[in-house]
This record gives C-alpha cells, sequence and structure tokens, in this order.
C-alpha cells in the first residue's frame, strides 16, 4: 500500500470515510463554552456581550461546516463504486461483530497467512504432489505431523496514543494463545517462517529457516464499506486487516530482500514463490506462477534477489536476476494457508484454483519455537547440528516489541521502515596517487533511487596524495548495491596541487570517470571473518578524465574496500 494510500485510510479513506472523520475531528476539539453554556451565566444562549463576536463567528464557521458536509454528500451520492470502495486492493477484511475484537497470536496469523509455491521440481516435495506434499516440515524436535508446518512470529505492536489498555497479552507459556486486542486499531509486523531439513545448491547446509514478513494495519471499517465489498451486513462496526507491504527476507541480506509496497492489483492471499533446492521465498502479485520485476518485486528492484531455480545445480548466480532462473509453477504444488471459515479470503483462493481439482495440501500453523528448544536438542545431537544458529536472529526471546506513535507522519514512518536502506562504503583508493575514498547515500541519511533505471545515485569523496592534500567529489551513479559484476559512472570535481618548474599551483579541474564495480558476498566465502565490518566487499576498476570539453589526460583508478558501493 502506498503512503498516500494509507495516508488516505487513515484520515478517512473515500468520500464516505471523509464525512466521519470531519466530524469526529471537529467536534473532539470545540472548548465546552459558547451558547448552551452561556444561559445559565448570562440569561441568554446567544449573543452574550462577553460572548457577542465569538457567536458571530461561530454562526459562520457552522454555516460553513454544514455546506461543505452537504456538499460531501452530494459528492458520495454521485460517487462511483471505485472511489465509495477506497480500499479493495487490500485484505478484504477481518470482520468482527464482537466487541471487543480479541484474536489469539494464531487466530490473527491465519487471517493473513500465505500460500508457499514450490517448483515443481523441488527436491523436499520427493515424488508427492498436490494434498500429499509434506513441505515446509516441523523442527526436529517438535511433534511430528500429517500435514506441511509453517511458523509465525508477532514480531511488533504499534499502537495509538488513545489506547488506554495493552493491546498485547502474554498467555504465559504458549506464545500462540497470547490474545492481540486490536479493538482499537494498530499497526502489527507478523512474521512467517519455512523450515527444511537440507538445502541443495551452493553453500549447502542442514538446516534452512526462511522467513518472510507482512506489515500490517488494522482499522475500523463502516457498514457501506463492507456492503460494497460484498460482506454480509451484521448492523455493527467491522474492523479490517490491511497487508501494506510484504518482503520476502531472502538469504537473509537485507539488499537481496524481495519486497512488494502492496497496491489495488495485489492478489490474496499473498503467493510466495519457494526457490528450488534453496528455499528463499519471494511475492508472486499476481498469483500466476512466474516471478516478474518490477511487478511482484516493487522496492530496490536491482537488487532484489528474484527466485533463483538455477542455483540448486551448484553455480552461484550473483548478477542481475534474469527471467530464466525461474521456473513456471503448477497448481499442484501450491501448499494452502489454513484460512478461518469465516475468512474473506476462501472466495478468492478458490477462485486462484479454479483450473485445478486435484486439491491441495494445507499447512499447520505453529509458534515460532525459542532458540533454547533448539539449542537443547542440538546438545542432544553431540555436536553434530547447528540448528540454533538458526533461530537465533529470529526468534524473540520476549514476545513482540511494543511501542506507540502519537502522529500519522509517525505511522507512516513505521510502514516505511526498511524501505529506504542506508549505506556507507570506504575504500582504498589509487589513480598514480594513494589515498583513500568514501561513498554515502545523496540525501545522507537515504538512498536516492532513479525511477526509470532503479539504479542509485550517491555522493563519492576522496582524500590522496601527499598529507592527503588533494580532493574529489564526485555523484555516483550504479545500477545497484549487491550484483557480482556492475557498471559505473562518476561525474564531479578535482582539487589538486601540481608543480611545474618549482612553482606549486592550486588547480580545480572538472573530472568524468566510468568502469566496473565488482562485489562480493565474504559471509560464504574463507574471508567470513570481514563480514563483522559488511557483508559485502569488493574491487571498482575505472578509467578517469580530467577536463570537460577538452580532454587533459587519463588515468586509471582502483578501489579496493568495503560496503555495497
Amino acid at each position: 500500500m502506498s503512503v498516500d494510500r494509507l495516508r488516505e485510510h487513515r484520515t478517512g479513506s473515500g468520500l464516505e470515510r471523509a464525512l466521519g472523520a470531519y466530524l469526529v475531528t471537529t467536534n473532539s476539539v470545540r472548548p465546552e463554552s459558547g451558547a448552551i453554556w452561556e444561559k445559565d451565566v448570562f440569561g441568554q444562549y446567544l449573543f452574550a456581550r462577553p460572548f457577542f463576536w465569538e457567536d458571530v463567528f461561530s454562526m459562520l464557521v457552522l454555516a460553513l461546516h454544514t455546506a461543505y458536509l452537504a456538499a460531501l454528500k452530494t459528492l458520495s451520492e454521485n460517487a462511483d463504486g471505485d472511489q465509495k470502495a477506497g480500499l479493495d486492493w487490500t485484505i478484504a477484511g477481518l470482520e468482527a461483530a464482537a466487541n471487543p475484537v480479541a484474536l489469539t497470536d494464531t487466530e490473527l496469523a491465519a487471517y493473513a497467512a500465505p500460500v508457499f509455491w514450490f517448483s515443481p521440481d523441488e527436491p523436499s516435495l520427493g515424488p508427492a504432489r498436490g494434498p500429499d506434499i509434506m513441505a515446509p516440515e516441523p523442527f526436529p524436535f517438535e511433534l511430528a505431523t500429517d500435514r506441511p508446518v509453517v511458523y509465525f512470529q508477532l514480531k511488533e505492536i504499534v499502537q495509538g496514543p488513545d489506547s488506554d489498555e495493552p493491546i498485547y497479552r502474554d498467555s504465559g507459556g504458549n506464545r500462540g494463545e497470547a490474545v492481540v486486542d486490536i479493538e482499537e486499531g494498530a499497526l502489527l509486523l507478523l512474521e512467517y517462517y519455512a523450515y527444511y531439513a537440507d538445502e541443495l545448491g551452493f553453500s549447502a547446509h542442514r538446516h534452512d529457516v526462511e522467513g518472510a514478513e507482512l506489515r500490517l494495519a488494522v482499522s475500523r471499517s463502516d457498514r457501506e464499506y463492507l456492503r460494497d465489498q460484498g460482506h454480509a451486513d451484521c448492523g455493527e462496526p467491522h474492523l479490517v486487516l490491511f497487508v501494506t507491504r510484504v518482503t520476502a527476507k531472502a538469504h537473509g541480506i537485507e539488499w537481496y530482500w524481495n519486497v512488494l509496497d502492496v497496491d489495488q492489483d495485489t492478489r490474496f492471499p499473498i503467493n510466495l514463490l519457494v526457490e528450488e533446492g534453496k528455499h528463499a521465498t519471494a511475492p508472486d502479485k499476481n498469483a500466476d506462477g512466474y516471478f516478474t520485476p518490477s511487478y511482484d518485486v516493487n522496492v530496490r528492484v536491482n537488487d532484489a534477489w528474484g527466485v533463483r531455480d538455477i542455483i540448486r545445480s551448484g553455480g552461484l548466480f550473483t548478477a542481475g536476476y534474469q527471467a530464466w532462473m525461474t521456473k513456471i509453477r503448477r497448481p499442484s504444488d501450491r501448499v494452502l494457508p489454513p484460512l478461518p471459515a469465516d475468512s474473506p479470503l476462501l472466495v478468492p483462493l478458490a477462485q486462484q484454483q479454479e483450473e485445478y481439482s486435484g486439491g491441495n495440501a494445507v499447512y499447520e500453523l505453529r509458534p515460532l519455537p525459542s532458540t533454547a528448544e533448539a539449542a537443547a536438542w542440538d546438545a542432544a545431537q553431540d555436536g553434530k547440528s547447528n540448528l540454533e544458529n538458526f533461530l537465533v536472529h529470529k526468534a524473540l526471546p520476549d514476545g513482540p516489541k511494543e511501542s506507540e506513535v502519537g502522529t500519522l507522519d509517525e505511522a507512516l514512518g513505521w510502514v516505511n521502515a526498511g524501505v529506504l536502506r542506508r549505506s556507507l562504503s570506504i575504500s582504498a583508493y589509487a589513480d598514480g596517487r594513494w589515498g583513500f575514498s568514501w561513498t554515502f547515500p545523496f540525501f545522507i541519511v537515504k538512498n536516492l533511487t532513479v525511477p526509470m533505471t532503479g539504479g542509485y545515485v550517491l555522493h563519492r569523496m576522496y582524500a590522496k596524495g601527499h598529507n592527503l592534500r588533494d580532493f574529489g567529489w564526485t555523484l555516483l551513479y550504479a545500477n545497484s548495491a549487491s550484483r557480482w559484476i556492475d557498471s559505473y559512472i562518476a561525474a564531479g570535481a578535482e582539487w589538486h596541487d601540481e608543480t611545474e618548474f618549482d612553482v606549486t599551483r592550486r588547480h580545480t579541474d572538472f573530472v568524468l570517470e566510468t568502469g566496473l564495480k565488482f562485489r562480493t558476498q565474504v559471509g560464504q566465502s574463507p574471508l567470513r571473518f570481514l563480514s563483522f565490518l559488511t557483508e559485502f566487499w569488493g574491487l571498482r576498476l575505472g578509467v578517469k578524465n580530467y577536463g570537460f570539453f577538452d580532454i587533459d589526460r587519463l588515468t586509471y583508478v582502483v578501489e579496493i574496500g568495503a560496503g555495497s558501493f
């Protein structure tokens, strides 16, 4: 969901909500003085001398208010279905006639649970298809079952300033039975995890835990909105559960994550394409079984990992994603979520499956176990297992993080968190003179992404020469932050000293540089000890010219250092 859409929703989405939001706002700020209270003190309801001009202007304001409401009502009556629906491109609803609305963690997770869609050659499926599929698996220290298992974790809860009672109430033992009270609305961060006993391909290892994150917003909806969406009118206000973003955390490296900001074309329940052998996931926005860059992923498109089924072969493909890397999915290889009986997504899910009548496996939802449980199981394996390492940075020891937002801007900041990646790169620099360089985001605190190409514009500065007295600044454009090999171009100015006939003068020159940059993820290499600084280290090879219209001279540039850029 875009920022504009959320802003529209939070302030009264659509014309029907504008009416209600306007009335609530204006009534909440009116002082307890004026006409009704003047009678007891001054003997008349209106235009008492101390409040004469206040009442005059109050009447004018009331007249304007009335005219404004009448205009809105007229527009509302003449609006088309899209205007009235407003947010029909989100999850259509968590319907609730009960008051207050309280759900367990498990119940909440079931309403938003995704579909897992495997490659036709996924090794963990074996010969099983349709309802016989048993992947994803339960953790080895948990009870086996006759169904696939997917884990969930409520990671964060953000409530508004008007909430008097805590939203989250711990059950004391089973996290799945903790109660979430969403009557007053909330922002929620809900994660789903799939476990596989093994993975195949480059840097294969035992135990594979892959996660996907959904950002949710809960808000009250009026009866007319629900009728427009085709839901039953039970006579009570309803709550609607909106998905604003889906983040499939491919291989645990943020630059690789497959991020989808939800829009009106997103089909729910959301489908997650599972990478063959490696099990990284990516959202499938239209549930067609294809991965389409810039459509299924619309954030950091050039760096998004996609779904690379071909790395099961053992080769690592770290260049940009290509369509041939993903195999076409078949409906029989879907594993479906356990949607509640009253979920409005049951019909859309059936529509996704309308061309397939063979049946599908339905997974069981379980709360993510603790790191201690994995550690205890590891200890029983005589040092032959390291399952704890795959949960230590995922499982929360003390339940979800709870916080509060007081303004709409704070809420929007939470919704956008993680989209604007920051980065700092530091390198040794040489162009005939030695020095060092540093690269940082264009807006200092966030990167500038180029809309047409998906690349980044950054500041790059360097100091070199004797006592680092020569200084350069350029604007650098790079297609990506994380690809193995990519081109770059930079342009700017350099201030340097030149000595001629024993006279040293300060020169300012325009510089233009282009070349190739190489980046590698050191965490999967013998140099993994370097990852404590950054996941990516790399090399830059370029050619730089001095002069704008005339090229005064050319030189090579070499950089070796740490960081995405």
